[in-house]
């Protein structure tokens, strides 16, 4: 894809998917070209269930949530009851990442992305940041408006910030004592 000056563009431009319901195996892939390198090819997928072990592993290892959790949260997207968005990274065969969002009650287009991880041992290859593309095309293809994430205060979490604050996302709120008092609920907001 070229820019408007007729340079190769860095911004990813996946491929549009269909609602929620009909998931194609292989959503899209794309190798990026970050300040003249070349990243690895990173191929995105709808979750399937032979993903979960893979998801599972990386959770112990980032301790974003327990791990025993995934199934739960998983299955509505699996079963196709909810409108539920699991994506899966994978970097030659190897799934790496995942992000998963949901629509957010009582709006019309609105999703919040609940969690994104990357196996620690593909950090710096620009995996969330092709998880976050394709989830945000998956959004705006379905009409959705409005992407909201949630974070902590904490300096632990000075990097995620860092992270959202570099993809545009713009910090919308913050609530005090939210997790426990001196930790407060960061709101990320990015319109799609």
């Amino acid at each position: 894809m070229l820019s408007r000056d007729g340079e190769p563009s860095r911004r990813d431009h996946p491929v549009l998917l269909p609602d929620a319901f009909s998931r194609p195996q292989s959503i899209y892939c794309r190798v990026a070209v970050h300040e003249g390198q070349s990243m690895p090819n990173i191929q995105i997928y709808a979750l399937e269930r032979a993903h979960l072990p893979a998801l599972r592993r990386i959770l112990d290892r980032v301790e974003l949530f327990p791990s025993e959790m995934l199934q739960d949260m998983a299955s509505p997207f699996l079963e196709r009851t909810a409108p539920h968005h699991w994506l899966v990274a994978k970097i030659d065969d190897v799934v790496v990442g995942f992000a998963y969002a949901e629509p957010e009650r009582m709006t019309e287009g609105t999703f919040n992305l609940l969690a994104i991880a990357t196996d620690p041992d593909m950090r710096g290859r620009g995996v969330p940041t092709v998880l976050i593309s394709a989830l945000e095309n998956e959004l705006r293809g379905q009409g959705g408006r409005i992407l909201l994430v949630e974070t902590s205060s904490i300096d632990q979490y000075a990097a995620t910030r860092h992270f959202y604050h570099n993809r545009a996302f713009v910090e919308a709120a913050c609530i005090r004592d939210f997790y426990t008092d001196g930790e407060h609920k960061i709101v990320f907001w990015k319109r799609l």
